[in-house]
């Protein structure tokens, strides 16, 4: 991806968040597409927002079923507006927000014969992983393994974020793998 790419996904980000803070129109869908036609291409974003060094709301899509511009779009007021962790953004929060999209690969299964076989095939800081297990499932982007290191801490807060028990990999739920492209502006 460019930096002229990464820079147009940031600014419709931002756009898309003062445009519900304020109710003013400020992004013009079809003049974007018409600018870069590469928006219309289906894509898998997630949104994640930061103020003063510490979460403010996270939303995504794990599959692309969108064209990305309406992904990311979505996802940007989703995790301003809609994250049930946090109060909605306010107006004088809105400075204050660093901006990061993070644009998902399509997930493949991790096949696996234990937790020994997984722990030799995950990689961290690398995959992003999806924990299904009955109808229980739950994301973590492969950024979260600077905050979880551990193969051990990343999986037992997994299978909670999933809402199952931290040893939930002995029950052996299905495994998907992800890389994700993080786009950030700068602090």
């Amino acid at each position: 991806m460019t930096n002229e790419q990464k820079k147009t996904i940031l600014e419709i980000a931002r756009k898309a968040i003062a445009e519900e803070l304020t109710g003013k129109r400020l992004l013009d869908r079809e003049a974007l597409l018409r600018e870069h036609p590469w928006l219309a291409e289906p894509g898998a974003v997630f949104v994640t927002l930061n103020e003063n060094r510490q979460l403010r709301g996270c939303i995504g899509s794990i599959v692309a079923h969108q064209p990305l511009i309406d992904d990311l779009i979505h996802n940007a007021k989703a995790a301003a507006f809609s994250d049930p962790r946090f109060a909605p953004v306010r107006p004088e929060e809105y400075d204050k927000l660093k901006v990061e999209v993070s644009l998902l690969s399509p997930p493949k299964e991790l096949p696996y014969s234990d937790i020994a076989d997984l722990r030799r095939k995950i990689r961290p800081g690398i995959d992003g992983v999806i924990l299904r297990l009955g109808n229980h499932q739950a994301t973590y982007l492969p950024s979260v393994w600077e905050q979880l290191p551990d193969f051990d801490s990343f999986f037992a807060t997994l299978c909670q974020k999933a809402g199952l028990a931290p040893n939930c990999l002995e029950a052996h739920p299905v495994i998907y793998t992800y890389q994700a492209e993080k786009i950030e502006e700068e602090a």
